[in-house]
């Protein structure tokens, strides 16, 4: 059962960074703007993560399974629009709107099954260190394998790519049986749905205008917040009325679980942020092309395959808060030593040792956090949380390519400042990621 959900987890999380070191080639074949390209992959990962609630949900009225082939067949048609689209809107119509609200329909029954599937805490940390450990080799080899492709074929077969394994994750996926029967008569909060992913949209689209306009960015992000609020306000006021909401406040009690989620949100954010901020100034400052960029990743894939596939047995002999604490640290190190190498350095090789540093710090700490998060709550709440889980995880991947990002592009013509100014704030968040790591018990439920 393990294949297909695993699986699933690489190509969502390869779709969310493979467009990296495809900029140059999209902008020059659909005429357009490297902002225009991060705007593209920015909205995918924002309207996954302000559908994955509301997608959580719908798997209790649904059904787990039914939920997980819908979203793919919908990944699938956005990614064979996006092959044949003309121009950037079509992209954004396929790769972002159509790839994103399929991801958020398949990507919470991933963990619901894994989660209900195994109980103990080692079994279901093996579970998820494959599930999380192919999620994080997919966003950290996506910049190669988008290279390769790109650079032997086109930018468009990458998409191609993505259909196949599509394809292939439908036909594993027939044995799979939903352990718990749909309810088609479980209420849906439409209205929660609606605030909560206003508020998000607003929020994520204003740290986009940061190098435009920063009065537009200060009135759409209160906007967001408005939004934001006015949601909390709706779901306590449904919980008073006795209806169900789309999210239960009581998620929001558990003080392990809420820290848990804190360290989730910064490291996709520093996984997808470094992604976009070193592929954009190798390729734009540095002159690289896809397969150049792509190969320099390597680094960071490497690092992620050997933590992640270690996962297991790190998971019998250290605690969940050690594994997270020293995977920030681990982090942390290697963004320095991505600031320093390659501001005084210019030889490709002083992007090596930080990349592989990052990709294991994050390789080492991913799985014990969804482990943290989902472990915190019973069989009954696996749905929400699982929700709640994968919407922060990728509101944090948009808000690493949005911010680190709009820092990187606002003023691209300096070069090594930009760079260096960019990669400094993911190191801020990385010591907020260890800050709340630090608080977090040695031995979670």
């Amino acid at each position: 059962m393990l294949a297909p959900l695993a699986l699933a987890q690489f190509i969502c999380s390869f779709a969310g960074s493979n467009m990296n070191v495809m900029i140059n080639d999209i902008s020059e074949d659909l005429d357009t703007t490297v902002q225009g390209v991060q705007i593209t992959i920015t909205l995918f990962l924002l309207i996954m993560a302000i559908f994955m609630i509301p997608g959580s949900k719908l798997t209790d009225r649904w059904g787990r399974k039914r939920c997980f082939v819908a979203g793919l067949t919908l990944y699938g048609v956005g990614a064979l629009l996006s092959m044949a689209s003309p121009g950037l809107g079509v992209l954004i119509l396929g790769n972002s709107v159509l790839e994103g609200v399929g991801t958020a329909l398949l990507i919470p029954p991933v963990y619901i099954l894994a989660t209900l599937a195994f109980s103990d805490l080692v079994s279901r940390a093996r579970a998820f260190g494959v599930i999380s450990g192919m999620g994080g080799i997919g966003a950290a080899a996506g910049p190669l394998i988008g290279g390769l492709i790109t650079t032997a074929i086109s930018w468009r077969a990458a998409f191609l790519f993505q259909t196949v394994i599509i394809a292939t994750i439908i036909f594993l996926s027939r044995r799979i049986v939903d352990p718990v029967a749909p309810d088609p008569t479980r209420p849906f909060d439409t209205a929660g749905a609606v605030l909560s992913s206003a508020g998000m949209f607003f929020v994520v689209f204003g740290i986009l205008q940061a190098d435009v306009n920063a009065a537009l960015m200060a009135v759409l992000i209160a906007v967001g917040a408005v939004f934001l609020a006015w949601f909390v306000a709706h779901i306590r006021a449904r919980e008073r009325a006795g209806q169900e909401p789309l999210l239960s406040t009581g998620l929001f009690r558990n003080r392990t679980s809420n820290l848990a989620l804190v360290t989730q949100n910064i490291q996709w954010l520093l996984l997808m942020g470094t992604s976009f901020v070193v592929a954009v100034f190798l390729q734009t400052v540095r002159g690289y092309n896809a397969i150049e960029t792509g190969v320099i990743f390597t680094a960071s894939t490497a690092g992620v395959l050997i933590s992640s596939l270690g996962a297991e047995r790190f998971a019998k002999r250290r605690s969940q808060k050690t594994l997270i604490v020293t995977g920030f640290v681990v982090t942390i190190i290697g963004i320095a030593l991505l600031i320093a190498l390659v501001v005084t350095w210019s030889s490709v090789v002083a992007f090596v040792p930080g990349l592989l540093l990052i990709g294991l710090g994050l390789g080492v700490m991913l799985t014990p956090s969804v482990n943290v998060v989902q472990s915190s709550f019973s069989e009954e709440l696996q749905g929400e949380i699982s929700g709640l889980s994968r919407s922060v995880s990728n509101l944090g991947s948009s808000f690493g390519t949005a911010i680190a990002g709009t820092i990187l592009i606002s003023d691209l013509a300096s070069g090594n400042q930009s760079y260096a100014l960019a990669m400094a704030v993911l190191a801020a968040f990385a010591l907020i990621g260890l800050a709340a790591a630090i608080r977090l018990p040695s031995h979670p439920g």
